[in-house]
């Protein structure tokens, strides 16, 4: 089993290539990575540590790929209280709703029960040409926080 679990959601790979990168940053901390694209509920352990890497769309909408595991999180009201996970979401500033996405995420997972380690992270893509870049410096942060 990894110590993390990367959890992606993303419409045209941004999130996948951040998720990538911070995969990346904890393997060289020594911490092993599992990422799941756009994870069913059942692919995924109900404790541990998770990292969810989220990109927004439309009105601060969740990818296609990821919906159906917000769904089934409102749907099934899993007991959360033995995860506990970081966020990480993308989004532009020029939309209404920035960011809508992973911070869905994160009220839906607080509210079962899973505690959020540090900071979420909201890269905005007309700040950042790589977004690859705030998030490795935030996941050095976040790797601290872990031990």
């Amino acid at each position: 089993m990894s110590d993390i679990t990367l959890i992606t959601g993303s419409t045209l790979g941004g999130a996948e290539y951040v998720a990538d990168h911070i995969a990346e940053k904890l393997e060289e901390a020594g911490i092993s990575c599992e990422i799941l694209h756009g994870p069913e509920l059942d692919e995924v352990s109900l404790e541990g540590k998770w990292l969810v890497v989220c990109s927004t769309h439309g009105a601060g909408e969740l990818p296609d790929n990821l919906q159906p595991f917000l769904e089934q999180l409102e749907e099934q009201q899993p007991d959360l209280s033995q995860v506990s996970f970081g966020a990480v979401g993308l989004g532009n500033s020029e939309y209404d709703i920035f960011c809508g996405a992973i911070q869905k995420l994160d009220r839906q997972l607080t509210s079962l029960g899973a505690k959020r380690i540090g900071d979420r992270l909201e890269i905005d893509v007309i700040q950042h040409d790589i977004p690859e870049d705030p998030a490795g410096i935030w996941a050095l942060n976040w790797i601290n926080l872990l031990k």
